[in-house]
This record gives structure tokens, sequence and C-alpha cells, in this order.
């Protein structure tokens, strides 16, 4: 440790103070590095299954997702609405704001790692007057000083290091929470887009429906005037135009709602959500492959954080043991002072040198409960990084098994659309000829209208498989193109 002195001048120093400045540091550089108290960071003991137990469907080649998985859907409305999101997200924003703040509390414990230094200057005059009865005495003093010290707390156990540690540790949390907000945006923003899509489809579908339904209600009305119908025949179908009507209108204002939400989550105002111009039907359906559950682990950024968590944890427990110990502080104060006013002429020198030592002998056991509630916060984050593993793995079970079902849904419902609408055709023509009653017209009708809705929300639905299975693989993610937690923390 150098000492600090306002004067340019160089002095010699007083026999037995250069020995000690010099030495002081060396010496605590040595005890520091052999006797740092260190904490390992505790990991859950959870065993990962060698495979998945839902199969990944194979209906084409299989990708591992990739930073920018969206594109896999080929669709460029679908790329431009993410990255507009992930630009002006005030979620993001947030995200961002937080990481700064972590970046910044780094930047202050690692400030306590160095000595401080503290300029200091005053100046005064002061005039006396003894008031004795014989005369007065009058003195004045006049006096200027100027000041430089420095202070420095020898880390000899490593506590103030520790807690440097725990603030590396929890910005790398911080920027791995960012990570996975910036996955779960672009996740939500391709999901409501789809919903957006299969409203937008499904509010056409029953407008679709409603006009197929109108025109049979004109085909029934000119067979009644012609006698061919009965006025039952006739108040079956309005009640169908009109069941149709009555639908058309929660659709329509479940498709402006979802154009809305995508509107949020794109940073605008509710007002100008984007236009729903592209079909369902244009959207493809990537084949994600899952990889093997141990890889998970490195990716996803969510199990990256509480990881980098237990790092924090780990150093808190360190930082409170050493606090245990003595604390062992170094000063050195030099200056110049004056018996003038406002001036450093003729200045006399000062120079001294300190070391000081605090143990706290009685604390009421504060300082051990610390440690304890340390521990504890370690064991509660152990906790919940297993939960988070668990709750991984079932997520992408889950998203395994559900796009394997509706991959097979769909396939059989288009099946099933195709015979609905040849079956309409041929009820139509047949009560139009007089060989059906319109009963058998209407069941057909019905039949279409629910195979026409329910393969809309079974592409919807494969749609957000996808999506679902890449957010839970991570989104291409990959925890070693990041800082490790552990690297900044001892």
């Amino acid at each position: 440790m150098q000492t600090v002195s306002p004067n340019p001048v160089r002095r010699p120093m007083k026999p037995g103070i250069p020995l000690p400045g010099r030495l002081v540091p060396g010496i605590a550089a040595l005890l520091l590095a052999g006797c740092a108290i260190t904490e390992p960071v505790a990991r859950p003991d959870l065993p990962l299954p060698a495979s998945w137990m839902e199969a990944a469907t194979t209906d084409g080649e299989a990708a591992t997702p990739s930073d920018t998985w969206w594109q896999g859907f080929g669709s460029t409305r679908l790329e431009a609405l993410i990255e507009e999101a992930l630009a002006a997200s005030p979620d993001l924003r947030i995200q961002a704001e937080r990481v700064t703040q972590a970046e910044l509390a780094l930047r202050i414990a690692g400030a306590s790692l160095f000595p401080t230094l503290d300029l200091g200057g005053d100046t005064g005059w002061r005039r006396s007057d003894s008031g004795n009865r014989g005369g007065k005495l009058v003195t004045e003093t006049k006096n200027s000083g100027l000041s430089l010290s420095a202070n420095y707390e020898l880390d000899l156990w490593g506590r103030l290091a520790a807690g440097r540690g725990s603030a590396a540790a929890e910005l790398a949390a911080t920027r791995f929470d960012r990570d996975a907000a910036r996955l779960s945006l672009a996740a939500a923003v391709a999901t409501t887009w789809f919903d957006s899509l299969a409203a937008q489809e499904r509010l056409a579908i029953a407008q679709e429906n409603l006009a197929i339904a109108e025109r049979v209600l004109k085909i029934v009305e000119a067979r009644f005037r012609n006698g061919a119908a009965s006025a039952l025949d006739v108040s079956r179908q309005r009640t169908t135009v009109l069941t149709q009507r009555a639908a058309v209108e929660p659709l329509a204002v479940r498709e402006r709602q979802t154009r809305t939400a995508l509107a949020i989550l794109l940073g605008r105002v509710p007002q100008q959500a984007p236009a729903a111009d592209v079909r369902l039907a244009d959207v493809a359906v990537p084949a994600v492959a899952p990889g093997l559950p141990s890889d998970l682990l490195l990716r996803r950024p969510d199990l990256a954080s509480a990881e980098a968590r237990l790092a924090a944890a780990s150093a808190d427990i360190a930082a409170a043991r050493a606090a245990l110990l003595p604390r062992i502080s170094l000063s050195v104060t030099g200056g110049v002072a004056s018996d003038l006013l406002l001036s450093l002429a003729s200045p006399s020198h000062s120079l001294s040198i300190s070391a000081g030592l605090l143990q706290t002998i009685f604390d009421a056991g504060v300082r051990r409960a610390q440690v304890e509630t340390a521990r504890s916060r370690q064991r509660e984050l152990v906790e919940s990084y297993r939960s988070t593993i668990l709750a991984a793995l079932k997520e992408v079970e889950d998203a395994l098994g559900n796009t394997a079902r509706d991959t097979r849904q769909e396939a059989a419902q288009r099946e099933i659309l195709a015979e609905a609408q040849r079956s309409l055709r041929l009820a139509e023509l047949r009560y139009r000829e007089g060989a059906d009653e319109l009963l058998t017209v209407l069941d057909a009708q019905r039949t279409l209208f629910t195979a026409q809705d329910q393969l809309a929300q079974l592409r919807q639905a494969r749609l957000a498989d996808a999506v679902a299975l890449y957010k839970a693989l991570g989104g291409g993610w990959q925890a070693d193109r990041h800082t490790p937690p552990l690297a900044d923390v001892w």
C-alpha cells in the first residue's frame, strides 16, 4: 500500500515508517490467499431420465431449435411481429433495466475491495476577547489545512470477495432471466398470433355457414310457397339461421380481442392492432427434435438462472461466516497546515499510519443467525431448482404428447371434413328433388360447420404445440454462449 501525501516535494521519512507501509500489503495478500473462507455450491441430487417417454412426431425432418426458432414456421409475417416485439416490448425493457441495476450492484460490491481516498480542506479565523478590567486581551487565530486520507480493509477472510461473488452471480441470474423473458415473449407473440388467425378463420367459417343456412332457407320458403314443404320446415330452417347468426358475434369479438392482445405484446396501443392477413393453412408446422433430457439443463435460461442463484447463496454463506471473524483495516493520512487564512504558505506537514482491529464480542447471536439464515436460503433455492427441473421435464413431455395427439387428430379431422362436405352436397340435392326431408339437410349442415370449426381449432392447436415445445426446450438457448454464472464468483 502506498502512502499518500499532498506535498509534491519528496521529504525523507522517519525511520521505521517505510518498512511497515511496504510489508503490510504483501503480508495481507498472503494471508488473504491462504485464509479466505469459501463455500461449495450446493445442487440437487436429481437423476435425469435417459430418454423421453413421449415420442417426437416424424412427419417432417426434425431440427434442433435455434435462437431464431420462429423461422421454422415459414412465415415472414410472424418473423416481423416477433422482431417488433423484441425491440419495443415494455416487459423486455424492464428486464434490461434490471440487468443494468445488477451490473451497478456488482460495481458497488467490487469497489469494496479497493481503498477509499478522501480529500479534505478547511480554513478558519477566530477572534477572542478576554474581557479583563485593566485592559482587553484580544487574540486572533487563523489557520488553513489540506489533508488526504486512504482507508483500506484487509479482506483477510474473503468477506468482501464473497460479497462481490454474490453480486456477480446475481448479475448472471438477471441476464438469464432476461433471456427467459425474451423466449417467453417470442412464444407469446407466436401463440397469440396463431390464436388471432384461428379466430379469423373460425369467424369466416361461421359466416360461410350462415350464408349456407340462408340459402337453404330460401329453398325451403320456395318449396313452402309451392306446397312442397311445411311451415314447420320453414320454422326449423329460420331457427338454424338465427342460431348461426348468433354464433357469429362472439367469434367476431374474440377475433378483435386476440388482435388487441397481440398489439400489447408488440408494444402498441390496442387501437393499432395488426391485421390478421394470413391463413392458418399458410403457416407450416415445424418438426422439432427434442434431444436428450440431460441436455435440458444447458438449454433453458430459467434453469441457468436458478443455478446462478445457488452460486450467489453459497457466496452469501461465505460472507456471513467471514463476518464472524475480526476485521483489520489500514489508514494513511497526510496533510499540510498553515497559520494563514486561505493560504498554505510556509505549511507544516503531517503523516500518520494506523492499523485497526475490530472483533465483535457479543451481539446476542445476530451474526450466527445470519449464517443460518443464509444456509436456509441456500436449502430453499436447492429445492426451488429441483422443482424447476421437474417442471421443465414435464413441460417437454406434455408438449411432445400434445404434438403427437393433435397431429393424428388433425389428419382424422380432414377426412371427417371431406365426408361432411360431400354429405351436405348430397343432402341439398336430394332435398331439392324431394327425396329427403329438411332434417337431413340440417344435420348435414351442422356436421359440416362442426367439422370446419374443429379443423381450424386443431390446426391452431398444432401450431401452439410447436411453440410450446420450442419454449420447453429453451428455444435454441445455449449456456455456453453466455458467461458461466460461477466464473465471476470465486
